[in-house]
């Protein structure tokens, strides 16, 4: 069965109205004639987002969720709606550029080998905010726990996990995109599946990256479209919170994906990181007067992180797998 649309867009928000309003409006010229649908999925906001997106355009199929379901599995229920031969899953603080979606699907149209294909995107000031990476290793790993990355990023073997020794200003395959912006091929949906909704929020992109290049799918980044990410729409209403579940996203991928020996070496790894940074922060929150605000936050998001390792985590892994065992004996 042919798609009835060239593309579908899905947004998922959650409690930022007003990047969200910016979002829509911006896709009058992103499209510029483009058939598209546009679906937002709305994770039980509190402060108006569905209303004003009713209120905005009553072609905008809207999905109001009674509870906050995570991003992965609102992105998926998004997914299950749309009818486009293209889906382009699109972060709700995302303004995207004049005409950026007919230069993306002639791009895909013209390389059948991609899968998943990514704009250049810059932050609010204009300036170039990374979004190509690699995926974990223990190596990259290793770089960001004692900041080689950040020391020497222009040397590509410790600039790995970031790529900052990359000018992202050529098109190329990369291993893994940023979810803020992402067009996907209907057909290497169809062989690799849906997000994987065991990551609540972040890390399902990282996810997906891998199993479409383990699926034999190109993931490429390309620089001739461009879009401006804000970033931070929702997880400026908890940042501690939602930097405790990147944590907890980035020790499922390495569970899912290197085992439980993976996991818990990259587990000790979060710890001396965190232990480091702490050491680093807290003379530098006192001492540097001009940065201090900056520093006691890194020093108190470090601290949380530090005391959701040591106990709450190792709680919740214990747990689980002592509900995993109970159901093993009863089966």
């Amino acid at each position: 069965m042919k798609p009835s649309n060239k593309l579908s867009i899905i947004i998922v928000s959650w409690n930022a109205r007003d990047y969200l309003i910016k979002c829509l409006e911006s896709l009058a010229q992103g499209l510029l004639g483009v058939p598209a649908e546009v679906i937002v999925v709305d994770n039980f906001s509190s402060d108006g987002s569905a209303d004003a997106v009713e209120k905005f355009s009553p072609k905008v199929n809207l999905v109001r969720n009674d509870q906050n379901y995570g991003f992965a599995k609102a992105n998926n229920m998004g997914i299950k709606l749309s009818s486009g031969e293209y889906l382009c899953l699109l972060n709700s603080d995302v303004i995207v550029g004049k005409n950026c979606f007919s230069q993306l699907l002639t791009c895909m149209d013209s390389n059948p080998n991609i899968g998943m294909l990514g704009p250049r995107t810059l932050n609010a000031d204009g300036t170039l905010q990374r979004s190509c990476f690699t995926l974990p290793t223990v190596w990259n790993s290793f770089c960001r726990v004692f900041a080689l990355d950040a020391a020497f990023p222009n040397i590509k073997m410790f600039g790995t996990r970031l790529m900052t020794y990359f000018p992202h200003n050529e098109m190329r395959a990369v291993e893994a995109l940023n979810g803020c912006f992402l067009l996907i091929r209907r057909k290497a949906l169809n062989e690799v599946g849906l997000l994987d909704e065991g990551f609540f929020i972040y890390g399902e992109d990282l996810d997906w990256c891998k199993r479409f290049g383990d699926s034999g799918w190109e993931v490429v980044y390309y620089p001739l479209v461009e879009a401006v990410h804000y970033g931070g729409a929702s997880s400026s209403n908890a940042p501690i919170r939602f930097f405790l579940e990147m944590q907890r996203a980035d020790l499922r991928y390495w569970r899912k994906h290197k085992g439980l020996k993976g996991e818990m070496l990259y587990y000790l790894m979060l710890l001396l990181h965190h232990t480091l940074r702490i050491l680093g922060y807290a003379p530098l929150s006192i001492i540097r007067h001009r940065l201090r605000t900056v520093r006691s936050y890194k020093l108190r998001r470090s601290v949380e992180s530090l005391r959701w390792l040591v106990t709450r985590y190792l709680f919740e892994k214990r747990s689980k797998m002592n509900e995993e065992e109970a159901c093993h004996l009863t089966s």
